[in-house]
């Protein structure tokens, strides 16, 4: 167990590394300066996760079967294959990539720049409490000195603090769409864990002989979606709205993730009333106590609230990638990419202390919502609240988005002046 979770762990650290700055990298191959090159980075994002998707596809339906019926270490030893041989690839297009560099400043991280400007702050303390010591008293009564040269090294100190200045505000500026994106994971982590949980109740035989769907393979309705509609968004959907709104990418990005959360919302509320019959049927049946049997009702009826949420993802998930790697300063692209996948990690703790807070509160009253016998409880509960939260969060998120200025650059020109 112990070196089963040290994997896992190095896992969630590789991730974390490679997610942010590979994508960052991608899109860096795009000249942000060229017209042309800056529609087809915004295509690159739609792609990317097109890509992504194809691959998650392939793995829920190929991996999962393969570890409910061979075994867990072909399950887990194709994926390391498959990643050596990525790496391979990637380190063979090295003499390819394009490289950015700032000209006149030092290649430095945030952290880096932020701790040399607290090491400064100590300094011009110590010297400004230091007591003046004169050996000579004649001195006392000369006066000062100034010097015509300009000092380089303070000079470059000074511009260093207004930049790492500037640079935090602009990263400050998107907390408040980066907080009112929050639900909206919450809403994402239940498709792989209640949603996963709804279809193993179900009657999930397809097929004339009865072939058992295993239960997390319909996570892959989220990703066919995916890869079916994002070529539809990229190749129909963007040039037809942009002969409308003069946009290079069809609509802004703020408007892309706002559709996205108004999806989402709809597919929890598809998932309510999914679970509601789910409920009555068991009941119907006779089957309250019975958790393990199947209840009469087929897994198709799970299908439309997976697909919704396919189709949120092309706008949200796609739509956050572009606006944190394109509205932080260009040396922070890295960091915005992290600031966007964080939303889903403190999106995945907000859930958990919704349901442990709830579970704790429904069991002392009898039963809980989230009961080992989905048939005693009440999924559709906690799916009306999430969908409740996230309307709530979409009219926050469109007040502060109506107010959001995006940053004026060249590459963004077109998007600034369509608002």
């Amino acid at each position: 167990m112990v070196f089963f979770y040290i994997s896992l762990y190095m896992v969630a650290v590789a991730q974390g590394g490679h997610k942010p700055c590979v994508q960052a990298f991608g899109a860096d191959q795009f000249d942000a300066s060229d017209p042309r090159e800056s529609v087809s980075r915004s295509s690159f994002f739609n792609w990317w996760y097109f890509g992504m998707c194809a691959g998650t596809a392939v793995t829920l339906v190929v991996l999962s079967y393969i570890q409910d019926n061979i075994g867990w270490g072909l399950g887990f030893g194709i994926p390391c294959v498959v990643m050596a041989a990525a790496l391979a690839v990637f380190l063979l297009g090295t003499r390819t990539y394009r490289y950015y560099y700032v000209s006149g400043t030092k290649q430095q991280s945030l952290f880096a720049r932020a701790g040399e400007a607290f090491a400064e702050w100590r300094r011009s303390r110590q010297k400004s409490t230091a007591p003046l010591a004169i050996s000579d008293p004649h001195q006392r009564h000369q006066a000062p000195e100034f010097s015509g040269q300009v000092d380089v090294e303070e000079q470059d100190q000074v511009v260093g603090k207004a930049d790492l200045v500037e640079e935090t505000k602009r990263v400050l500026r998107l907390f408040p769409i980066w907080a009112t994106c929050l639900i909206y994971a919450v809403a994402f982590a239940q498709s792989s864990t209640f949603f996963t949980k709804q279809a193993a109740t179900l009657d999930r035989r397809v097929g004339h002989r009865g072939l058992q769907v295993p239960p997390a393979a319909l996570q892959s309705f989220i990703s066919v979606t995916i890869v079916v509609f994002m070529p539809i968004y990229d190749r129909a959907i963007v040039p037809l709205a942009r002969r409308y709104t003069g946009v290079s990418s069809g609509i802004t990005m703020l408007q892309r993730i706002g559709a996205g959360m108004l999806l989402s919302l709809v597919s929890m509320v598809v998932a309510a009333l999914v679970e509601t019959h789910r409920l009555r049927v068991a009941m119907d049946a006779g089957l309250a106590d019975k958790p393990k049997v199947p209840v009469p009702m087929s897994l198709w009826w799970m299908v439309p609230q997976y697909v919704l949420f396919g189709a949120a993802d092309v706008f949200t998930m796609v739509g956050l990638q572009e606006f944190f790697y394109d509205q932080v300063p260009d040396k922070l692209r890295s960091v915005g990419l992290a600031l966007y996948l964080s939303i889903f990690g403190v999106g995945s703790f907000i859930s958990s202390g919704l349901v442990s807070g709830i579970d704790r509160v429904t069991a002392a009253k009898g039963h809980s919502w989230f009961s080992n016998n989905l048939n005693r409880g009440h999924l559709d509960y906690f799916y009306w609240l999430v969908a409740a939260l996230s309307a709530l969060e979409l009219l926050a998120y469109v007040f502060i988005a109506a107010t959001f200025k995006y940053k004026k650059n060249k590459a963004a020109a077109i998007e600034t002046t369509a608002g």
